[in-house]
């Protein structure tokens, strides 16, 4: 009977602990985890800071496949803030050419947050990195979804306006509404206006987006991952000039980012390295916790379309060859009458 006494709370307390699991709130390591998928380690196991110096200047920024990340900022907090561990400048260096960057506004001041928590920075951090980063690297561009989080003023664009005047510069921004070419694109920070006001930039509400975040619980992943594999489907047939935007980033009260991403990254991996020998574009790809190996991926279906696009250039013929081309048919075509005669 004491037997059946200790093992029933021992058989509920390994119950409970599989509960736990399966709804994403224990812990899943005890350490950070580097996968080609996933990687929660402070840096990136490799950089890629100048990829985009291959692209043609005229090819769109709409037909341009590129890594980013969800909530750019949000480094602290626990588990449930958290969804990156990388900083800014290691995030740009390893490829990541989209933001998600939130802002708090309170009397004029732009504070970064993730819901309630609140990232031990300013807006004013976040330009003086891509300032920095783009001066280094004038190939690049950088893409950044701005809108206001933990905060209901719905009035941020004369706080933005004097940030970037403070802490970046004007001529810095891409200054239109329209998707401009690689050649337009490079040394700027394209903001992507997820607020009201005059034009900034872009309107995020522009492109084409998939962001179905609310995961309940670990249940969940596969009605996520079902969204985030239809509109990467969707892609390379969608709008040559609109840019599409795929979030596989999700979390809810019991699936926290970590586990969502721990699962969904390992789908996206596969699912794209299915793909890497056929030149699509899938446009931004917006992670939690990315892995250098995954961005690198993301960054070769550009790279793959440019090399076959110069490689179609290349043997598209000159005058000279189509004339030799022609005067070897035509010798060919009266070698092959003389025989039949």
């Amino acid at each position: 009977m004491p037997c059946n006494i200790r093992r029933g709370p021992v058989k509920m307390h390994k119950m409970f602990i599989e509960l736990m699991v399966l709804m994403g709130v224990a812990v899943l390591s005890n350490g950070a985890v580097q996968r080609p998928d996933y990687d929660d380690t402070p840096t990136p196991e490799f950089l890629n800071p100048s990829w985009m110096a291959s692209i043609p200047d005229d090819q769109p920024l709409s037909e341009v496949t590129m890594p980013g990340t969800h909530n750019t900022m949000a480094l602290y907090g626990g588990v449930y803030a958290e969804c990156q561990t990388w900083s800014l400048a290691s995030q740009l260096q390893a490829g990541v050419r989209f933001l998600d960057v939130r802002v708090r506004h309170v009397k004029g001041n732009l504070t970064l947050h993730h819901g309630v928590s609140y990232q031990r920075a300013h807006f004013g951090h976040v330009l003086e990195g891509v300032t920095k980063f783009l001066q280094e690297f004038p190939t690049e561009t950088v893409l950044m979804r701005l809108k206001e989080e933990f905060s209901e003023t719905y009035d941020i664009y004369g706080a933005v306006v004097s940030y970037i005047h403070r802490y970046a510069h004007w001529d810095l921004l891409w200054h239109s509404r329209l998707v401009p070419t690689m050649a337009e694109a490079r040394g700027k920070l394209i903001i992507l206006q997820d607020f009201s006001g005059p034009d900034l930039g872009m309107r995020y509400g522009s492109l084409d987006i998939a962001d179905d975040w609310k995961v309940p619980t670990l249940l969940h992943v596969e009605e996520k991952w079902q969204s985030v594999y239809d509109h990467l489907e969707a892609t390379p047939t969608g709008n040559k000039v609109q840019i599409f935007l795929t979030f596989s980033s999700g979390a809810g009260v019991f699936a926290y980012p970590r586990a969502v991403a721990q699962r969904i990254n390992t789908q996206l991996y596969d699912y794209l390295k299915a793909k890497t020998d056929m030149n699509q574009r899938f446009g931004i790809i917006c992670m939690d916790f990315p892995a250098s190996p995954m961005i690198q991926m993301i960054i070769d279906f550009q790279l793959k379309e440019v090399t076959k696009r110069w490689k179609a250039f290349e043997s598209v013929p000159t005058k000279l060859s189509l004339k030799y081309t022609l005067s070897s048919l035509r010798k060919k075509m009266v070698k092959d009458v003389a025989v039949n005669v």
